[in-house]
């Protein structure tokens, strides 16, 4: 059966375009604040931004709020984020800070409404079974704004299978050359938004999606000037570095 949200995507999306989206929340290393963290997204409860985080699952498919497949880049510890349960992955710092990596759960009673979440799906062919479902399970009772989204394809059509009122969105980068496949997705899927690479935003894909009047994003700008190039192309921007 498939699940029902109270944030549908026949619903007005018009929050994700209002205000611009911290990317992995407002992280500033300067500050001792990293990407991803709490921290990060209290700073941007704070500075009253939209936020973009990324979800990898457990080894038990909790899904957890950590970008990267490794845990290398950002913590002490050494391996593959998917093969750690839930409560090791929650007591690793992130850095030298006091932060942990949060569970989505965590993030989400946080940020409890007060601004929107751009949920970005981290996805392997073949490995995520069960990894959508567990993201809907905590999405479909929460009262704020919410929307998904993934570069990967399987999770889209996941998705679109198991949280149909899910507002869901594609991820994508390849300027013109990726034009047949991103149009296929789109329609296969029905996605509700579009996330696009702001160096490749005048490209043929983007300019027929945003005619449809859904909306549309880019990602990641890191001053002024791309702020002002991806105006001329998209609704809102996925920014970090600086304030806009």
């Amino acid at each position: 059966m498939a699940l029902e949200f109270k944030n549908k995507s026949e619903h007005d999306l018009k929050w994700m375009i209002e205000r611009p989206i911290a990317h992995r929340g407002l992280h500033d290393v300067n500050k001792g604040i990293y990407e991803n963290t709490l921290s990060a997204a209290q700073a941007a409860v704070d500075g009253g931004f939209n936020i973009e985080l990324d979800i990898q699952p457990s080894s038990e498919m909790v899904p957890m709020v950590f970008h990267d497949y490794k845990l290398n880049r950002l913590t002490s510890e050494r391996g593959d984020t998917r093969l750690m349960d839930a409560k090791t992955l929650t007591s690793i710092n992130i850095k030298e800070t006091d932060d942990k990596i949060p569970t989505l759960g965590e993030f989400l009673a946080l940020v409890d409404g007060k601004v929107g979440v751009v949920i970005e799906l981290k996805g392997k062919k073949g490995q995520d079974d069960g990894f959508v479902k567990s993201i809907a399970d905590l999405l479909v009772s929460y009262d704020g704004p919410a929307v998904i989204m993934s570069f990967h394809h399987h999770i889209l059509r996941d998705a679109r299978e198991i949280a149909p009122d899910l507002p869901l969105g594609l991820t994508a980068q390849g300027h013109n050359g990726n034009y047949l496949t991103h149009k296929e997705i789109a329609a296969d899927c029905n996605v509700d938004f579009i996330s696009y690479n702001v160096e490749e935003l005048d490209c043929q894909f983007v300019r027929e999606f945003t005619a449809t009047g859904r909306p549309s994003i880019s990602w990641t700008v890191r001053n002024k000037e791309d702020q002002a190039y991806s105006d001329k192309f998209v609704d809102q921007i996925t920014f970090e570095g600086f304030k806009p």
